[in-house]
C-alpha cells in the first residue's frame, strides 16, 4: 500500500488501514507451513474448519464482506483502491456476489482466476439486498434497503402494501372476474365452486389461502367438494427424479400398455385419496390385460356378428326385452353397476367408482359373453341386441376412466343420429333408485348359480376329473332356483342331472358330486376331448371363426364309431364342411385308447 501511495503521489490523508481485510487469522497454524493448515483443514470441515486460536474462511468472508458495504456506504461513487491478501480477495469477490456457503463453497473450488503477486482486479460492485450473513435475501426486510433511481433521480422502492402471492391466488374464485366491482350476479350463480382438485402440498398454500379469505369475506368456504392427490413415488418408495433415472419413460408406457391403461391405473389408486403411492409398471400391466384388453376382445367378437345397420339406433337406445335369462341378468349387471359407478362419482369418490368396471367387464367377458358365444353365433337377434346395448352404453360410463378406449367402442357402434363423440353424450340414468337396498332377483339368483358352479368345480378338481368328462349327476343344498338357472349349472360343470338335497332361503351351500363313471359318459368325455384337440389346431393356423373347413382323419374303427355317433354337433362345432376318413401327416392325439392323426385343410 506504500509502495502504490507513492507511486501514485496519494496522500496520507486517503490511506486507510482497516483490519476487516487482513488475511486468515490462522490461529496455531501462525509461522507455520501453510500446507500443514490445508492439510488439517480438508480433513476437518473444510470451508468450516476454525483452527483454535484463530477463524474460518466464512468468518473470514463475513468480515471481508462487512468491510465492502461499509466502504461502499461511506464513499458512494468513488473508486476505491483495496490492497489485501489473495485468500481475502477471493472470498471478497464470493461476499460481493451475495453468495451464500454453498455457493462460495462451489466459487473457491472452480474458480482458476486466482490472483497473482501484485495483480489488480476490478470489482463492479453494487449492494445487494442481504441478511445478516450478507447472502443475498429478496425477502424483507432487506428487499426495503433497495431503491432504485432513474435517470431523472426519480427514486423508486417496494411497495409495501404487497403481500404473499398466494394471497392473489387465494383470491382467484371472485377476483378472477373483477368481484365486488362488477359481475356481481356471476359471483352470486358461480361461488361457492362445484369442487376443485390439486395436489395435496397445496393444502398449505392455496387451498388455504382461499379458504382463509373467503371465510372472511363471505363467511364460507370457496369450494364445497375437494379432490386431493398424492405423491407419486419410484418404485423403490424414493422421490422420482431424473438424476436418479427412477421412473419409466411415459412414451414407453403409452406405447406398451396404451394411455387408458396408465390413466385408469393411477385414478384407481390411492394417489387419488390424497396418499403416496410407489409407482408400479405391473399394476399398468395388469390393468391393460384385465380391463381395457378383455374389453376390446368383447368389442372384437361384437364385429364378427353385429346387429344390422338399420337396427343400431333403437337397439342403442331401448333397453332390450330379451326373455333369456343370461340377457336379462346382464341388463342388470349393467344396472347395478351404472348405479355404483355414479353413486361413488356422486360423491367425488374416483378411485372406489373405479372397482365396479372391472368386476363387470369381467362378468361381461368371462360370464355373459363366454356363455352367449353360441346363441351369438347362431344369429340370436335378442343376444346380439343385447350385446350391443351392453357396450354402447358401457362406453359412456366408463369414457372418464378410459377415454380413448370408449372413444373407439362408440365410434365402432354409434349411427349417424347418434353423437358424433361420446363425449358428448349424456350420462345413463341410474334405473334402480334405491339399488343398494334391493338387488333384482335375477342378480340373486345368477350369484347363487356362480357359487354352486364354483363348488362343482372345486369337487370336480379333488376328484381328478376334468370338466370336459360328462358326470351323471350333482347334488345340492342351496335356494330353490328355477330350471333356467339349472340349466347354466349343468352346462357350466357339465353334468346330466341336478337333484337338491335341501333347499333353504338362507345360510351355506354345498354340493356333492356324483363322479361314477359309465360307458356313455365316458364316450361323450372321449368326444369333447376330439372338439377341444380340432380348435386348437385350428388356433395354431391362425384360423378365424368363420373359415370353414376340412377334417382329415386317420384312427381306427373305434376311433370312427365315436365320429360318426357325434358327427352332426362335430361339424357344427368345428365349423367343418366334410369329414374324410384317410391316412395323413397330420397332429398324432391319444384320448385314452384310442389313437387319431388329425389334418386340416381349408
Amino acid at each position: 500500500a506504500e509502495i502504490i501511495k507513492k507511486e501514485l503521489g496519494i496522500s496520507d490523508s486517503n490511506l486507510i488501514f482497516d483490519k476487516r481485510l487482513w488475511e486468515l487469522s490462522a490461529g496455531i497454524f501462525d509461522g507455520k507451513v501453510w500446507n500443514d493448515y490445508l492439510e488439517v483443514r480438508e480433513k476437518g470441515d473444510g470451508y468450516f474448519y476454525k483452527p483454535k486460536g484463530g477463524e474460518s474462511h466464512k468468518e473470514l468472508k463475513q468480515r471481508v464482506t462487512d468491510f465492502l458495504y461499509d466502504i461502499e456506504e461511506k464513499y458512494k461513487d468513488r473508486n476505491i483502491l483495496v490492497v489485501t491478501h489473495e485468500g481475502s480477495a477471493r472470498v471478497l469477490f464470493a461476499g460481493a456476489k451475495g453468495f451464500n456457503d454453498t455457493e462460495t463453497i462451489q466459487y473457491l473450488e472452480n474458480d482458476i482466476k486466482t490472483f497473482k503477486n501484485a495483480e489488480i482486479k476490478e470489482l463492479d460492485f453494487i449492494p445487494l439486498p442481504h441478511n445478516e450473513n450478507f447472502e443475498l435475501d429478496l425477502h424483507r426486510p432487506y428487499i426495503d434497503k433497495i431503491v432504485l433511481i432513474d435517470s431523472k433521480e426519480e427514486k423508486y422502492s417496494r411497495i409495501p402494501e404487497v403481500i404473499d402471492c398466494w394471497f392473489e391466488s387465494g383470491s382467484m374464485p371472485f377476483a378472477q372476474d373483477h368481484y365486488p366491482f362488477e359481475n356481481l350476479d356471476w359471483k352470486n350463480k358461480n361461488f361457492p365452486a362445484g369442487f376443485v382438485a390439486e395436489y395435496i402440498a397445496q393444502t398449505r398454500t392455496w387451498f388455504y389461502y382461499t379458504h382463509v379469505i373467503s371465510s372472511i369475506l363471505f363467511n364460507e368456504a370457496p369450494f364445497k367438494n375437494i379432490v386431493t392427490t398424492g405423491t407419486i413415488l419410484a418404485e423403490d418408495g424414493q422421490k422420482m427424479s431424473k438424476s436418479k433415472n427412477n421412473f419409466p419413460d411415459p412414451w414407453i408406457l403409452f406405447n406398451k400398455y396404451g394411455v387408458d391403461a396408465l390413466r385408469f391405473y393411477l385414478m384407481s389408486c390411492p394417489v387419488m385419496k390424497g396418499e403416496d403411492i410407489n409407482f408400479l409398471e405391473k399394476a399398468v400391466q395388469d390393468i391393460s390385460n384385465k380391463i381395457i384388453g378383455r374389453l376390446n376382445n368383447v368389442l372384437v367378437f361384437y364385429e364378427l356378428y353385429p346387429i344390422p345397420e338399420q337396427a343400431r339406433y333403437r337397439a342403442g337406445r331401448d333397453i332390450p326385452k330379451s326373455k333369456n335369462i343370461l340377457d336379462k341378468w346382464i341388463l342388470s349387471r349393467l344396472d347395478e353397476f351404472i348405479y355404483d359407478v355414479t353413486d361413488r362419482m356422486e360423491k367425488y369418490d374416483i378411485a372406489l367408482a373405479t372397482r365396479p368396471l372391472e368386476l363387470f367387464i369381467e362378468d361381461l367377458s368371462t360370464w355373459y359373453l363366454r356363455r352367449s358365444r353360441d346363441r351369438i353365433k347362431d344369429g340370436d337377434e335378442e343376444a346380439r341386441q343385447t350385446l350391443y346395448f351392453v357396450l354402447k352404453t358401457l362406453a359412456k360410463i366408463i369414457a372418464p376412466f378410459t377415454p380413448f378406449t370408449s372413444e373407439n367402442i362408440w365410434l365402432k357402434l354409434r349411427t349417424e343420429k347418434d353423437e358424433e363423440s361420446v363425449h358428448l353424450t349424456s350420462w345413463p340414468k341410474k334405473k334402480f333408485k334405491i339399488f343398494s337396498f334391493s338387488k333384482p332377483k335375477v342378480l340373486k339368483n345368477m350369484e347363487t348359480v356362480r357359487s354352486l358352479v364354483t363348488l362343482g368345480l372345486e369337487a370336480r378338481q379333488r376328484a381328478g376329473i376334468k370338466v370336459r368328462q360328462p358326470l351323471n349327476k350333482l347334488e345340492i343344498i342351496a335356494e330353490k332356483l328355477s330350471d333356467e338357472y339349472l340349466e347354466i349349472i349343468k352346462d357350466e360343470l357339465n353334468i346330466k342331472n341336478i337333484e337338491y338335497i335341501l333347499k333353504i332361503k338362507i345360510g351355506i351351500q354345498k354340493v356333492n358330486l356324483d363322479t361314477k363313471m359309465t360307458p356313455d359318459l365316458k364316450e361323450e368325455g372321449d368326444y369333447r376331448e376330439l372338439v377341444r384337440a380340432v380348435q386348437d389346431i385350428r388356433k395354431k393356423m391362425g384360423l378365424t371363426p368363420s373359415d370353414i373347413i376340412s377334417l382329415i382323419v386317420e384312427t381306427n374303427d373305434e376311433g370312427r364309431k365315436l365320429i360318426h355317433k357325434f358327427e352332426t354337433g362335430l361339424l357344427k362345432i368345428i365349423l367343418a364342411s366334410k369329414i374324410e376318413f384317410k391316412a395323413n401327416e397330420g397332429d398324432s392325439l391319444k384320448i385314452d385308447e384310442l389313437v387319431f392323426k388329425i389334418k386340416i385343410e381349408k
